[in-house]
């Protein structure tokens, strides 16, 4: 099971630019608090650290700079608290403090994780000549992603040569529920893993909660009788595209997409064409990594 539990999200910036699909506000929307009080008597769980690790949760795209008090606002955590993390965090160079705004900003320890964490992704190295194969015959591009709370988190993008491709590349974050590469995701986990994942999308949005639950249900009908899950503008109206999930040799799950604009990937291309080609990428990719 997952183990991990959240309280009600922080807003920020909850406009109807993130129904509309909109990245940079679905950076700030994702994040969501901890719950402490099932945590407190866990031994294994250190409070100080998953504040501290809350804190770089913050920062997204075209926020480069955050004060305490936003900082605080947005993770539920004391002012007091959070400078005494952000004080930590800057010293270990995870945070960098500029004296000309009087604000943090992440420092180069967190690229540093990053980068150790994609290049020990064996996957993409693997992937990426079929995956770009795939991108110039759908004129569109290909991903590959992780789940992070409730995004799927791009670690691999490539596009193809036709000048309409989406420009989305490593580090986008997508939402778990409405995209091909999410729901390939949710169908592809055990079954209590996703039931807590669907419970945790249902929280956080109980007015749109049938519309999402029949998108998603749907999405598992098709991967099981497809192999491959649609996204057909939930979303993003401009945007669909096709996802399908394949499990590590550790049976961590990974999802790869391919998606662009409506006008170009018809329902009856995603179905007929890309679909199974993407099914038929991913088992490569599968033994060639010594998957069965």
């Amino acid at each position: 099971m997952l183990g991990f539990k959240w309280l009600d999200r922080v807003a920020v910036r909850a406009t109807d630019d993130f129904k509309e699909g909109n990245v940079s506000v679905l950076y700030s929307n994702d994040i969501e608090r901890f719950d402490e009080e099932p945590l407190e008597k866990d031994r294994q769980f250190v409070t100080a650290l998953a504040r501290g690790l809350e804190l770089l949760r913050c920062f997204g795209p075209g926020e480069r700079y955050l004060g305490v008090t936003e900082l605080a606002r947005r993770t539920g955590i004391p002012k007091p608290t959070v400078s005494r993390l952000a004080g930590t965090l800057t010293k270990l160079g995870y945070l960098d403090f500029s004296e000309e705004h009087g604000r943090y900003c992440l420092g180069s320890g967190v690229l540093s994780l990053g980068y150790a964490m994609l290049s020990n992704l064996d996957v993409r190295r693997v992937a990426r000549p079929f995956m770009q194969e795939l991108a110039e015959f759908s004129r569109a591009s290909v991903s590959i992603g992780v789940r992070d709370r409730l995004s799927m988190v791009y670690v691999e993008t490539v596009r193809s040569s036709a000048p309409i491709a989406l420009q989305h590349g490593v580090g986008a974050r997508l939402p778990l529920a409405t995209t091909s590469i999410g729901r390939a995701y949710l169908a592809a986990i055990p079954e209590p893993d996703r039931n807590f994942l669907l419970d945790q999308i249902r929280i956080r949005d109980e007015a749109q909660w049938p519309r999402i639950k029949a998108g998603i249900e749907q999405g598992l009908r098709d991967y099981e009788d497809r192999g491959f899950c649609l996204s057909l503008g939930e979303w993003n109206p401009e945007i669909v595209g096709v996802g399908v999930a394949i499990a590590g040799l550790d049976d961590s799950i990974t999802a790869f997409n391919c998606g662009g604009p409506a006008y170009i990937l018809t329902r009856e291309k995603l179905e007929n064409e890309i679909g199974p080609r993407l099914v038929s990428l991913v088992k490569r990719i599968g033994n060639l990594m010594g998957r069965p």
